[in-house]
Order: C-alpha cells, then structure tokens, then sequence
C-alpha cells in the first residue's frame, strides 16, 4: 500500500519559543508544518500554498488570529482552523467560531491534547471528502458492488441491497482496512446519531456480514468505542 503523504500544518504564532516548539513537535510526529511569526506572513503562505489544517494563535502584531481567519475564509471556506489563545472568556471563543475556526485551544495547553484536535479534525474532514467522492463502483476480495444499481456480487450471483445498505457498505469500501467512525455514518446516512438509529445501523453492519461471508478474506469488525472496519486480509500491508 502507498505511503500518505504528511499532513500540511500552517502554525501562525508570534511567540518564538512556543511556534518553535510546537514547530518541532509537529515535525517530530510527521506533520509538515510551517511556522509564521505575523498574521500577515501567514496569510501569504496561505495564499501560496496548500494546507490540510491550519493553526492560529490569536493575540498577534500587524494582524491577529480572528481578522486572519476571516481572510482566509475569503479564500477558502473549508481547510479547517484551531485558534490558540491565552483568553478563556466565551466572547472569545464565540469570536472565533464567527470568524471561521473549527476548534480552539486555550493556553496553556498540552501537546498531546492539540495531537488529538488535530487528529480528530483531520479525521472528519478525510471522511467528509471521500463520503462526497463520485467512486461508485468497488471490488472487495472475490465481490464486486455497484453502489448506483445497489447490486452485490460474488460469483456471478447478484445480491440487491437496500439503499441503506447500499450507502453502509459505500463508506466501509471508502475506508477499507481504516476505521468508519460510528458517529460520522449515523450522521451521514441517518441524518441523527440517536440510540434507536444506532441499534438500527447494527443490525444493517449484521445483514452486511451475512451478505459477505462467502469470501474468508474478508470481515466487519467492530472497534470499540469508535466504529466498524472493513478488513480485507490479503490487501493488508
């Protein structure tokens, strides 16, 4: 299987001992992250490069965290943004989520703490891109889906499929051999991550296993506290 390419970090922080730190400790756990020491730095670099992920601190000369923001959001609605920030008063934050941030982190703050948002955001905005992928069309050990025609088949033998089936085994082909976040596919498919749509989407993942289980290679299996996964054996590194 292909390597990923490294997550893109735009860290825009005016204090040189935390960005270099934080600059370090993201190179350190495989982000490719560049530091600005000026919210207008850092809008340059935005307009020039690509980022997956950005981080702003808040409080900063020449301009600050929430008018960067509000520039960058006249460029790109949806590379998302973690504010960082000594204040802790609710007005800030509302400011920051009307000024376009995704998240916000006050200082001080543990790096393993700004690891996890950054994990978590990225998360969500992968499955985001690929639940919105035109790929209709998948080929899992012996079986091949068609998720237009809602049409499994495994040896010339074809299964229809519900539309929710249909729209369940879409996101655990998307994401074979990865997690499919339990939340995320109630959302997407249920419109309402509820008890009662829960219990539903469980019997759906038994009727998939049903539907499956003519090829030994392949296997949903629950990961707990987190969601489903689509293992096809023989494609695993």
């Amino acid at each position: 299987m292909s390597k990923e390419l490294k997550p893109k970090v735009l860290l825009v922080e005016d204090d040189p001992n935390l960005g270099n730190l934080l600059l370090e400790y993201l190179h350190a756990k495989d982000y490719d992250a560049t530091l600005a020491n000026n919210g207008k730095d850092g809008l340059n670099l935005f307009k020039n490069n690509v980022y997956d992920v950005c981080i702003f601190d808040v409080m900063m000369p020449i301009m600050d965290g929430f008018t960067l923001a509000k520039e960058v959001r006249k460029l790109d609605t949806e590379t998302p943004i973690v504010f960082l920030t000594a204040k802790a008063m609710k007005e800030d934050t509302i400011e920051g989520f009307n000024a376009g941030g995704d998240d916000y982190l006050t200082k001080p703050f543990s790096m393993e703490e700004l690891l996890l948002r950054l994990k978590a955001i990225l998360r969500r905005t992968k499955n985001q891109t690929l639940t919105n992928s035109d790929q209709n069309n998948f080929e899992i050990g012996k079986y091949k889906f068609d998720f237009n025609l809602q049409r499994l088949e495994v040896n010339g033998t074809p299964q229809k499929l519900t539309t929710r089936e249909a729209e369940l085994l879409k996101l655990l082909c998307i994401n074979v051999n990865d997690v499919l976040d339990r939340t995320f596919a109630l959302k997407s498919i249920w419109h309402d991550d509820n008890y009662f749509n829960g219990r539903s989407m469980d019997v759906y993942i038994a009727k998939l296993r049903k539907y499956l289980r003519e090829d030994p290679n392949l296997e949903i299996v629950n990961v707990h506290g987190k969601g489903f996964k689509l293992l096809v054996k023989n494609e695993l590194p």
